[in-house]
């Protein structure tokens, strides 16, 4: 069980994100191979479904690479350029990568996911 979630309840679902082609593969990786300890996203408004406990979903090249444990959610952030409330997402890094990546599009933004392509 990760870090700090003796006591938490931990389930399937979460949210999807898109880590853009841009950060580069590096970036995907980095969330998987324990090179760093926490990763933060951010998400728009304040979330009404998700908590600490849940999974952010990463999707590259429009497929699902893998899933990283919501540590917690800190609301009340601004974001920098529009000024919209938003919330950050941390997540106790390194997550599970899937063997094989299964196809999932890409997307901007966050969407709710049940988890049910998820095959450890």
């Amino acid at each position: 069980m990760p870090k700090g979630f003796k006591n938490r309840e931990i389930t399937m679902s979460g949210i999807t994100k898109t880590i853009p082609a841009s950060a580069g593969v590096e970036r995907l990786d980095s969330l998987f191979d324990g090179s760093i300890s926490e990763y933060e996203f951010h998400m728009a408004g304040t979330p009404s479904k998700l908590k600490a406990g849940d999974y952010v979903y990463a999707i590259f090249g429009d497929l699902l690479h893998g899933r990283i444990l919501i540590d917690r959610i800190v609301s009340g952030a601004v974001h920098p350029k529009s000024g919209r409330p938003r919330s950050l997402i941390y997540t106790d890094t390194p997550g599970e990568r899937l063997k094989k990546p299964v196809p999932r599009k890409g997307h901007r933004g966050t969407r709710y996911y049940d988890g049910s392509d998820w095959k450890s």
